[in-house]
């Protein structure tokens, strides 16, 4: 699994002391780790660095399970996304059968939950970290908008995708 970790106020604070010690080609092969050759998918909208950097493309049609922990959305899911729009959603414990009967809310597809990641990132957040399965997709995505805030923090864990189901 490929790892990237954002620590936006840590990355900041050391790239303000790098900037001051050794300039601006410094603090880019700081902070990223030098250059990456692993595909980018989606860019963010911001200029970015290795670590905060989409590296997945979202196929039209896919099939995945979703293991959640965010508060308003906790259990784990079977979803199933055909032309870009999560068509079938189905429960596969307790907690999540009971949140697709009750809830209005919607299951993410994985895109949206990357959509989730870079606005994180944009936020700088405290915890905004993605991790890649050998195949390339998001295997776990993990957030914290504010590591001093109660009840913020979310872990999204995505298994058996397999692109072009659904």
């Amino acid at each position: 699994m490929t790892h990237l970790r954002s620590r936006a106020r840590s990355v900041l604070l050391a790239a303000a002391l790098i900037a001051g010690t050794v300039g601006t080609v410094g603090m880019t092969a700081a902070c990223d780790g030098g250059p990456s050759s692993e595909p980018k998918g989606r860019a963010s909208p911001q200029p970015t660095t290795a670590r905060n950097t989409v590296m997945w493309q979202e196929p039209a049609s896919y099939v995945y399970t979703l293991t959640s922990t965010a508060q308003a959305l906790a259990g784990q899911f079977r979803v199933t996304v055909r032309d870009g729009k999560v068509v079938k959603a189905v429960g596969l414990d307790e907690n999540s059968r009971w949140l697709l009967r009750e809830g209005p809310g919607d299951v993410p597809k994985i895109g949206d939950l990357m959509d989730m990641l870079e606005k994180a990132w944009q936020e700088q957040a405290d915890t905004a970290e993605v991790e890649y399965a050998a195949g390339g997709h998001p295997a776990r995505i993990t957030l914290d908008v504010d590591e001093n805030a109660i009840d913020d923090e979310a872990e999204y864990v995505i298994s058996g995708y397999e692109p072009g189901a659904g």
